[in-house]
């Protein structure tokens, strides 16, 4: 599979002349770059028509594709479970953690690139089909390089067990020799398929004895003359010493033996037992470790990196951590020779095998279209305690720099953003700060998503963001008018300004239409109305109504007559509370004592005044003076008079 990095160029705008041009620029909404170029009245006479000269430019394009988008998905649970399993695990068993959070981030990336070639090789569109391949080649790569460092940095593989990890690698990541070996074996004639020996090289330079002596077994059966070579190779091949990590062989006896088996190799190579077969020669050849053998499968090889895990296989099992820069860069040299320049790809793994962790995630970040890899990697490295000392100037470390970087990216999305918050909160010294600042620009589209951003700022107590998103909310329910929208939003950013015009504009309505609209919010208030006094009078006189329908006429005037004397109740609403004591004066029953209703006259009496003022009438009374009012006012004083009457009557009966 291609694991090839493109380095990126800087590219102008597609067919524009930057030096007779001019570009403008500006950041929009989502993190878009807004492009446009302006040309002379007579370039835009000659232009086709048609052309835009409005270009859109994304800073993350990675994030709009479904399937790195299940890449960002699947990989924020791993990182979010190493954060919280941190603490847990200490020496032998936190390595083990690591190395096992590791592979799950690379099962994750394998799993991505796989549906990606399956989606390109399925697409019937060749540019499609082109852009699926690049994301292939990139995400081969990203495993490539996360493989390595895990084996490096996180296994921290000793000599002799090194080597054996390194051979996983190479297996896993040049993979053609198996289609290859099924493709042969299909044949009709294994042995006289062209590429036969291809398919037994290329086990062997991959170390796997195994296979390589089972399509061996093929040649001996159908050449008598090859039978006896072929036996003696697969000896070779059997005796050819493996470390063991797990047995009691200690790494100078494996040393030891393994000298022992290339002696037998040269042994056999000099008295010219392979000679009447060039095959076979090169076979032995690459058992003892021959450079010149091994560059002639350069085509086989693939891969510089390739031919390096070959070498150490055959010539230096028992190599050093400390000494793999070494071997790296002989093996680019030979591999592209002098006229060839490394791609990005190779100065990465370079950096890698000379254990320069700042070089690799500074190469990938300038090939990279976006910061997923380095942000993870990075974080899972600083788990290790390998990059503690390496702080940035502006008051912040690598892995908080790339973590925020990454974060903010998926804060462009419309649904990602949500897993960008848990990216700042693991980010103790800039991560409440950027995690402030993106949150004020997602758009409320929809109360359902409101929601959600304020459950956010609320579980990190974000006071001013909480009272920001329930005022902009509040005021679009509003235009709306849907009051009891507004009013709910209203309590949850604890504005008693805001509070107090909403229950203004509920008493209003109640006066033009008679009802209250959504009682089940203004019934269940509970403890939220003394959050103002307009708020407080608004559920009091809802309770007041129940207490009316309920027929507990005695505490309804209770409740009505302190609903008055507080003088919380705007004056342009003192008319209808007085209006809803006349069923009370009016009862069978005297429900208002004498005191109650002395009360109740010098609250008439103080509307009437307040009406005829000299001064004029209050702004706030919306008293007509007409005919209607002034029967209403006489209503109520006869009413108040006939209720008085019947109430001395009655407490001076109780007395007696």
């Amino acid at each position: 599979m291609d694991t090839r990095l493109d380095s990126p160029a800087v590219r102008l705008i597609p067919g524009v002349n930057s030096k007779r041009r001019r570009l403008g620029f500006d950041w929009g909404p989502g993190e878009l770059l807004l492009c446009e170029t302006w040309f002379s009245k007579k370039e835009i006479r000659s232009k086709d028509p048609g052309c835009p000269y409005l270009y859109i430019v994304r800073k993350d394009e990675d994030i709009y594709s479904p399937i790195l988008r299940k890449l960002f998905s699947e990989s924020h649970g791993i990182f979010v479970a190493l954060q919280r399993t941190e603490e847990e695990t200490a020496g032998k068993s936190q390595k083990s953690q690591l190395v096992r959070v590791s592979k799950n981030y690379r099962s994750v990336i394998r799993a991505c690139m796989e549906e990606m070639y399956s989606i390109a090789l399925s697409t019937q569109d060749p540019a499609m089909s082109s852009q699926y391949s690049s994301q292939v080649s990139i995400l081969s790569a990203m495993e490539l390089i996360w493989n390595l460092c895990e084996i490096l940095f996180i296994e921290v593989a000793p000599a002799g067990s090194l080597l054996l990890h390194l051979l996983d690698w190479v297996r896993l990541h040049v993979c053609e020799v198996d289609s290859t070996a099924q493709e042969v074996l299909s044949s009709e004639s294994p042995t006289k398929h062209e590429k036969y020996w291809d398919v037994v090289i290329s086990y062997v330079l991959q170390g796997r004895m195994d296979e390589a002596q089972q399509m061996l077994a093929k040649e001996a059966s159908a050449n008598l003359s090859a039978r006896s070579m072929c036996r003696v190779l697969d000896e070779l091949m059997k005796k050819m010493p493996i470390f063991n990590p797990g047995g009691t062989q200690t790494l100078t006896e494996f040393e030891l033996k393994w000298q022992h088996w290339h002696e037998e190799c040269e042994r056999y190579l000099q008295d010219g037992t392979f000679a009447s077969n060039s095959n076979l020669e090169s076979i032995c050849k690459i058992l003892l470790g021959d450079e010149a053998t091994l560059l002639e499968k350069k085509e086989l090889l693939s891969t510089w990196y390739h031919l390096m895990v070959s070498r150490l296989l055959y010539a230096h099992p028992t190599v050093k951590p400390s000494d793999l820069h070494f071997y790296a860069q002989s093996s680019l040299d030979l591999f592209l020779g002098s006229d060839s320049v490394p791609e990005p790809l190779d100065s990465i793994l370079l950096a890698a095998f000379e254990f320069d962790i700042h070089q690799i995630i500074k190469e990938f970040s300038i090939t990279s279209s976006n910061w997923w890899f380095v942000a993870h990697l990075t974080d899972l490295l600083d788990h290790c305690q390998l990059l503690q000392s390496h702080n940035l100037y502006f008051g912040s470390n690598m892995r908080e720099f790339l973590l925020l970087e990454y974060a903010s990216g998926l804060f462009s999305h419309h649904s990602m953003w949500q897993l960008g918050v848990d990216y700042f909160d693991h980010c103790p010294e800039l991560g409440r700060v950027y995690l402030e600042l993106h949150i004020e620009r997602i758009p409320l589209n929809t109360e359902k998503k409101a929601l959600k951003v304020l459950r956010i700022c609320e579980q990190r107590q974000m006071t001013d963001q909480v009272r920001s998103i329930c005022k902009i909310m509040a005021m679009r329910a509003v235009r709306n008018n849907r009051l009891g929208s507004a009013l709910s939003w209203s309590i949850r950013a604890k504005d008693a300004a805001f509070a107090t015009l909403i229950s203004d504009r509920f008493l209003k309505d109640y006066c033009e239409r008679g009802v209250f609209s959504d009682l089940d919010l203004i019934d269940n208030l509970g403890a939220a109305m003394l959050l103002s006094d307009r708020l407080t009078f608004l559920g009091k006189y809802r309770e007041f109504h129940r207490l009316y329908n309920d027929k507990r006429f005695p505490e309804a005037a209770r409740l009505l007559l302190s609903l008055m004397t507080a003088r919380i109740a705007p004056c342009s609403f003192w008319v209808t509370l007085l209006s809803d004591a006349l069923p009370l004066l009016e009862h069978k029953e005297v429900i208002f004592s004498v005191e109650q209703t002395y009360e109740l006259m010098r609250c008439l009496e103080d509307l009437t005044s307040m009406k005829n003022n000299a001064g004029g009438q209050p702004p706030e009374l919306n008293l007509q003076d007409d005919n209607h009012e002034t029967s209403k006012v006489e209503m109520l004083r006869l009413a108040l008079a006939r209720n008085l009457a019947r109430a001395i009557v009655k407490e001076g009966t109780v007395e007696t």
